[in-house]
């Protein structure tokens, strides 16, 4: 017979006082983390809409509005089909850009079915030498978030730095389109804002 097999196996009840203290230390465990949470102990939030920490699509968490990224079409395929276009230069890690998000998405509420709305991240812009008109690059003024507005014939007809207000770009798109001022006719619909931007925008 072999040796190992006659080797004398502790006192039974060795196995069940074992077992009742990892019971006790398991349930303590889960006693002081539920304690930790109910006193506040849970990680505090590292992003938010007024810090530089980068937290995933800004259109998606501060517009309510995932569609915008990525776009349906890139600059170049935009001035080549002559449709009017809104391009956003941005980074989702810059407050400012995460604020001015719900501002493209309540523009995109009028003028998503006849323009183009092309958000583009600044990183995603390659470095170098010289651009054609039809690159982002062409009008980058390495800053953020930068809008910028061509009308249907590959015009550049706003270019502005920094958070525009929605009033600003609604302007220039009814010139593009040849509405009627905002003082002359009613607010064209935007688009429903959430818990988020409904800070950012006055209610009418």
């Amino acid at each position: 017979m072999l040796r190992w097999l006659t080797v004398t196996l502790p006192p039974v009840h060795f196995f069940p006082n074992a077992m009742t203290r990892l019971s006790q230390g398991i349930g303590l465990a889960c006693a002081a983390l539920l304690l930790w949470l109910g006193l506040g102990g849970q990680p505090a939030a590292w992003a938010g809409l007024t810090d530089d920490n980068y937290d995933g699509n800004i259109f998606a968490l501060y517009a309510g509005n995932g569609s915008l990224v990525p776009p349906n079409v890139s600059l170049a395929q935009s001035l080549k089909y002559g449709k009017p276009a809104i391009v956003v230069i941005f980074v989702d890690d810059s407050s400012d850009c995460k604020k001015f998000a719900s501002v493209v998405s309540q523009l995109q509420a009028p003028y998503g079915r006849v323009a183009n709305f092309i958000p583009i991240m600044a990183d995603s812009i390659p470095v170098k030498d010289a651009y054609e008109p039809n690159e982002p690059g062409y009008y980058f003024k390495d800053a953020v978030p930068q809008t910028l507005v061509f009308n249907a014939q590959g015009e550049l007809v706003f270019n502005e730095i920094g958070m525009v207000p929605y009033e600003a770009i609604d302007d220039v798109m009814r010139e593009v389109f040849d509405l009627l001022p905002r003082a002359e006719s009613e607010e064209l619909r935007r688009r429903p804002i959430n818990e988020v931007n409904s800070e950012l925008v006055p209610e009418q």
